[in-house]
């Protein structure tokens, strides 16, 4: 899927859309420096335990998640963001239905 037209307003609560029982996302922007995706969780669901090389971004857009690293949850809702660490395991799973932006910086 192309990434987001630039020098253009962007409602990112539109781009992307839930499906039931589904983890839905969209590519913003992507460069060799980093990238920027945004997702629809749907209410229970989740991404299991996984790391990542590069510390992630997660800022809740619409609803309410649970975001574990190292095995410690943090319940984070609309407004809030957490850095997931690189190295460290973690994990997302929808509270109630929520849309995030994610932001990973590869340098």
């Amino acid at each position: 899927m192309p990434t987001a037209p630039k020098s253009q307003i962007l409602h990112m609560l539109e781009m992307v859309s839930y499906q039931d029982a589904a983890v839905v996302s969209r590519q913003i922007t992507k460069t060799e420096a980093g990238n920027v995706t945004l997702f629809a969780f749907d209410k229970d669901q989740g991404l299991s335990e996984h790391t990542a090389p590069f510390d992630a971004l997660v800022q809740i857009l619409e609803g309410e998640a649970q975001v574990t690293i190292s095995g410690k949850p943090f319940d984070i809702k609309i407004g809030d963001a957490i850095i997931m660490p690189a190295n460290e395991p973690h994990a997302l799973k929808a509270i109630q239905r929520f849309k995030m932006l994610l932001t990973m910086i590869r340098a």
